[in-house]
């Protein structure tokens, strides 16, 4: 009995380890999710950030929670580079997407991130909604997630695009 116990726990020990090497690998990755689409721009930091709130609502979606980390800490007397996160969504997707399944409701908002670069230009960061979606394994996300694709790359071409 007493080798049985020793010898789970030693199995338990390293199984705990390589999960969390592999963790530590993963999280090292600059795009550690699947979908996750980063896009380098000529333009400023302020002007991507206008760029990308008028392409969100010129197709019909909200910014329902910015969060700036450079903007908080500009109110701290700390300067960083820009960096923000702009939560965008719309009810009748939300509906849906609950309908759907409850637990895929904590992906919402689904997110763009707005980061400036030493060289004064800054980058766009999303994830396709698809592939955010997609592991809740449910037919009527992946119709949801396919329509927010499509509305997706629209944002993203009229952003970068001059």
């Amino acid at each position: 009995m007493r080798h049985s116990s020793l010898f789970l726990g030693l199995v338990f020990g390293l199984l705990v380890g390589l999960t969390s090497t592999d963790r530590i690998a993963y999280a090292k990755s600059e795009r550690p999710y699947p979908g996750t689409h980063v896009t380098a721009t000529p333009f400023s930091f302020s002007e991507l950030r206008g760029r990308l709130e008028a392409a969100i609502q010129a197709n019909g979606m909200f910014i329902v929670t910015p969060a700036s980390a450079s903007a908080g800490a500009k109110r701290r007397g700390i300067t960083i580079p820009g960096n923000l996160v702009l939560g965008v969504y719309r009810n009748d997707f939300a509906v849906r997407m609950l309908k759907a399944s409850v637990a895929s409701g904590i992906e919402a908002p689904l997110r763009f991130y707005v980061t400036e670069n030493a060289d004064g230009t800054a980058t766009l960061t999303y994830r396709k909604p698809s592939a955010v979606f997609g592991v809740y394994g449910s037919a009527d996300l992946d119709r949801m997630a396919a329509e927010l694709d499509a509305i997706w790359a629209k944002i993203v071409t009229q952003t970068v695009t001059k």
